[in-house]
């Protein structure tokens, strides 16, 4: 698995093939949720837009319509920049981010584990390894070992990124 490392200014690491793949299609899954699948009735969007005020809902949406267009704008800019900085076509390769596309991957592998963790239903307290190891005995070959694995792997790159950040 890639590990991001500091190199002079830049946050540096190598993806294989497939992982590439699977950072191309959660970001663009996080992009087609903000674009052409947009609907404040669905939870994983009700978790990327929280109720600024749970207690005033008049006030949220007031709040929500001075602000979401530009919340929603940087989000998609931000898993935008995920799949600009991947290497091109069905290859794996070298991935070298300057600060501020550091943080813009922050945000997004954030935001694109917030909708996982919506749709997988994994709450504050879920041990993620339990979780995993449960799905495995049931069916090894689910839909729901592997996307739990994604989203293994994706707080794994986010902390390895957050780690060099910090470096």
């Amino acid at each position: 698995m890639s590990m991001f490392r500091r190199q002079g200014d830049r946050y540096v690491a190598t993806f294989a093939v497939d992982e590439v793949r699977v950072l191309r299609k959660v970001a663009s899954e996080v992009v087609g949720l903000l674009t052409d699948g947009f609907d404040h009735g669905d939870p994983v969007v009700g978790r990327l837009f929280p109720e600024v005020y749970p207690d005033d809902a008049a006030g949220s949406a007031e709040f929500r319509r001075y602000t979401e267009g530009d919340l929603k704008t940087a989000k998609i800019d931000q898993a935008g920049a995920i799949l600009a900085a991947l290497p091109d076509g069905e290859a794996g390769g070298e991935v070298r981010l300057d600060a501020e596309a550091a943080e813009a991957w922050l945000r997004a592998l954030n935001d694109a584990r917030l909708a996982m963790g919506v749709r997988l239903e994994i709450k504050d307290g879920t041990d993620l390894g339990e979780e995993l190891d449960d799905a495995v005995a049931e069916d090894p070959t689910s839909s729901r070992v592997f996307q739990l694995s994604v989203y293994a792997y994706l707080g794994y790159l986010q902390e390895s990124l957050l780690n060099a950040l910090i470096d």
